[in-house]
Parts: structure tokens; sequence; C-alpha cells
């Protein structure tokens, strides 16, 4: 039986297991964002400007009616919340499992993030949580496709749909996933997406909201871009706003790097289909289930649910010193429930919300969702979506490390 090399044996990933270099970049995009910079026109005011040419690609790649570029993922949210009718003291349910824009995105329209507990079973969030969550202040949910693993959109669409909720589909994780057919983001009220350089898409920042609600659509175009409508000339402005236009750089560079999202996709979850197939029979380190609807997987976390039972009781922590030894890049993506963020502090969010609406928030520092803390403290373990991309041979390096792991589990105790 071979030594664990966090115990000075042999690793299996000798040197660390490389991944493809990310974002990538050829000689095509190099070409694409010449053209832009020659152009002379950096700022998307102009009808046919490259934004708007993207929002064409991007609304064909999701299916979705309409398209909007802005300036990164976090103001994809607000701009959604406020399209969609969110208001100051309004309450707006969010994951406990997410990155901290999901819930920042509210507070920044004045709103109050009410946070529900995750299903521990698919790490998602739980459709019971939500509807245990909601009052009568409640406007409306925002949904995380956390890793790039659908929630289960048949069961909150009903939640949102018998509450008369805003749904927003935070798909910032979640390029190419489907769900039914259809692509993430097009099932709610809007669809969020990041384009930041770790993302599956990657601009270095940027964004996009997704619809089919021509409504929702033409709310979203005025408020992203000052109130003004593109193509009119003066300075006419409708409503009091902010600036979320995306610039034409950003948008040519996508316009290039979406011709690759296909492939990239595809590949990945082959992939991923592969590794979870052959982790599920070790045991201990499971996949997220399958699910038939969810008919693509998408990816910025392949997430694996560590079992202590399997591996001596040791705790998540130690498998994770013992992966990445044997040369494994794993980790435990945000660490904790989003919650015990020293952000929500009640000192902290005074800082940001209306002095009225801080009686209404909830006790964040007493706050407990067991299967959240649960997942993140002891069972969470994530790869990055760019080992996916990796040849067959290295994907087997991470099976073959956790075999070892598993085999040499009464050992993790000395680590």
């Amino acid at each position: 039986m071979a030594k664990l090399a966090v115990l000075g044996g042999k690793p299996v990933a000798e040197g660390g297991l490389k991944t493809p270099p990310w974002p990538m970049v050829d000689k095509s995009d190099i070409k694409t964002v010449e053209e832009a910079l020659k152009g002379r026109r950096w700022c998307r005011i102009y009808p046919g400007s490259w934004a708007e040419r993207f929002e064409h690609e991007y609304a064909k790649w999701t299916g979705a009616k309409y398209a909007l570029a802005v300036s990164n993922g976090t103001v994809t949210l607000e701009l959604s919340l406020k399209a969609g009718g969110v208001r100051i003291g309004d309450e707006v349910i969010v994951p406990a499992v997410t990155f901290i824009a999901t819930a920042s995105a509210v507070s920044e329209v004045g709103a109050i993030p009410v946070f529900a507990d995750c299903d521990p079973d698919t790490a998602q969030i739980s459709p019971r949580s939500i509807e245990e969550s909601i009052t009568k202040r409640t406007k409306a949910i925002i949904v995380v496709h956390y890793g790039g693993y659908p929630v289960d959109l048949d069961s909150i669409r009903s939640i949102a749909r018998k509450h008369r909720l805003l749904l927003v589909e935070d798909c910032a994780h979640a390029h190419g996933t489907r769900w039914r057919g259809k692509h993430a983001g097009t099932i709610g009220d809007f669809g969020s997406f990041s384009f930041q350089e770790s993302k599956s898409l990657a601009s270095g920042e940027g964004g996009a909201v997704i619809t089919n609600n021509r409504k929702l659509f033409e709310e979203a175009s005025i408020i992203h871009n000052i109130g003004r409508v593109v193509g009119k000339p003066g300075y006419g402005h409708f409503i009091l706003s902010s600036n979320y236009r995306l610039s034409e750089i950003q948008a040519a560079l996508l316009l290039s790097q979406i011709k690759r999202l296909k492939y990239q996709t595809d590949y990945k979850h082959r992939m991923g289909e592969f590794l979870a197939k052959e982790l599920s029979k070790i045991g201990g380190a499971e996949p997220l289930p399958r699910d038939s609807r969810i008919t693509k997987r998408g990816y910025y976390f392949f997430i694996i649910k560590y079992d202590p039972k399997h591996f001596g009781g040791a705790h998540r922590d130690k498998f994770l010193r013992a992966l990445n030894a044997e040369g494994i890049p794993a980790g435990a993506a945000y660490g904790v429930p989003l919650y015990k963020n020293y952000a929500f502090r009640r000192s902290q969010i005074a800082k940001v919300l209306p002095p009225r609406i801080i009686g209404k928030l909830p006790d964040y520092e007493k706050l407990r969702l067991p299967a959240a803390e649960d997942f993140c403290a002891n069972r969470q373990v994530t790869i990055s979506h760019c080992l996916l991309l990796s040849k067959r041979p290295k994907v087997q390096k991470i099976i073959d490390a956790v075999a070892k792991i598993k085999e040499n589990s009464a050992e993790l105790a000395k680590i």
C-alpha cells in the first residue's frame, strides 16, 4: 500500500496536477480586441456596438429573447432587482452558500437579504427553506446554481408563482447548464451571469442579464444606461440611475471567447460525468447527485461531498491536506456560510442600509442554518472547472488520489 504523500510518500501527481491556463487566449482574441481598439469607439452608446452584437450572440447561446451586457456580475443582480421592482425595505431570499455578491446586491438596492438553508443532498438552496422564509415583506428570490449545478427549478418556480415573487437566477457559475433542455437563467424572470476572469466565459470583468420578458428588458435597458435610451441623441434621461454599461473592448473579447464556449462546455460535461462515475465507485467522496432533469452541466466547481465515515472519521480538512499533498489542487470554496462573514454584523450592515431598515434586519449573528454550516465546515471539497478541460489521464489522477487516501484512511488521523 503506497504511503500518503502528506506523510512522506510519493504523490500521485508529482509536481502537482497542472491545469490548462485560464483564461485561454488565442490569435482570434487578440485580433478582435485590436479591431475594437482601432475603431476608437470604446463606449457602447452607438447603435451596432460590439456590446450590442455580443448581446445578440449571448441571447442566441442561452435561448433567451433578450440579453443586456453590463460591467460586472454583481451589478447584473442589482439591475435585475431594480428592474423587477424591488425597493428599499423589501426582503429578498438568498442562499447561504454562495459568493457575497448574491447578498450584497440586495443591500445595494436598499433591500434586506434573508438567508435560506441548502438542501443537504445537492448543496443548493432548499425549496422548503425558501417557503419557510417568505413573509409579507418578501419581494424576490435569488437562487444560485452553485458550482454550475442547478437548483430545483421546478419547485422554486412554483413557489415564486404561488407567492407572486420575482425570481432571479444567479448563473455566475452556470454558463452552459441546462435544466430540462432550457439554459439556466431562462426559467426565472431574470438570469444573471458573470464574466469575471475565473468564469467559464471570461473578459476580466463583465456580466449579462437575460430575460424573456420584454417589459423587464426595456426597464433594465434604461436603468443600465444612466436612464438614457441607447441610440437616442442628446442628453435625455428618463429615470435617475447609474451606469452599468460594459466597455466595447470587453464586449469584443467576449464575442471572440464565446466561439469556444460550446466545445468547452461539452468537454467539461463529459469529463465531469467521467469523474463523477469513478468517484462514486470509491465511496465517501461523492459527486453531487445525478438528476435526469439536468440535461447539461456547466461548471465552475466540481463539488465533492466528503463523508468522514469512509475515511476513518478524519475531518474534511485532513482529507483536503492529503489530497493537496498528492498534487491535486482542491479547496473548500468560500469557506463559511455567507451570513458568518464580518460584513453581516449589525454594526457593519448599518453602514450601508438606511436607519429605518436596521430594526427590520434578521439577527445574522445568531442565525444558524444547519445544512449550510455542515456542508461548508465538514463536507465541501471543490475542484476548478479548468481542470475538467484536461485530458482524461489527468482527471484520472484525481480519482487515483482519492482512492489512495481511502486505502490509507487509518493514517489520516496522523496528519
